[in-house]
């Protein structure tokens, strides 16, 4: 006797269209400048050593990198000395912010989550994929609900197979 089994992939024919943030994440080695190095004792910043250093410093190692500018000491740093150091590093690396690479990270899915097209999404039923091998600000997910939520459908966070609702369109009377 023979058992002929039909599998139906209920997945595939949800019309859900699953969104993964990480398809966001821009691709690049991420570095730290921490302007303690730049400090006297960790304590403050002497104008003129920094000054002395910032025209004999090789900016060009900053070359196709993502830099996160910071001071992990217990200092005042003068402002200036973070422009600075934005300006000399700017013309070399592909961003530069002031904060850690947690901020770094929220910087960058920002800007490609800016240039999404959200209207391919409109009326669509969309699960924004909630794990994978990239490390995803949740940032990035409070922006993708706030750009999404206007147009879409319905809004799931998760896998197809097991989703959290976040947000349903009202039925117009």
């Amino acid at each position: 006797m023979e058992i002929q089994e039909n599998f139906v992939n209920k997945v595939a024919q949800s019309g859900l269209v699953t969104l993964d943030p990480a398809a966001f994440y821009p691709q690049g080695e991420r570095v730290i400048y921490d302007i303690k190095d730049n400090l006297f004792m960790e304590l403050m910043l002497r104008e003129k050593d920094f000054r002395e250093f910032v025209k004999a410093h090789d900016w060009q190692q900053y070359k196709g990198k993502y830099v996160a500018v910071t001071c992990s000491a217990d200092a005042i740093v003068p402002t200036w000395a973070y422009m600075l150091l934005a300006n000399r590093m700017a013309p070399y690396a592909l961003e530069v912010v002031f904060g850690d690479l947690d901020v770094l990270e929220t910087v960058l899915f920002e800007k490609n989550l800016a240039k999404i097209d959200v209207e391919q999404y409109r009326d669509q039923r969309i699960v924004i994929k909630g794990c994978g091998d990239i490390a995803v600000p949740v940032s990035a997910y409070v922006e993708l609900t706030k750009k999404l939520t206007p147009v879409v459908k319905s809004l799931m966070f998760g896998e197809p197979c097991s989703t959290v609702p976040i947000y349903k369109k009202k039925e117009q009377v």
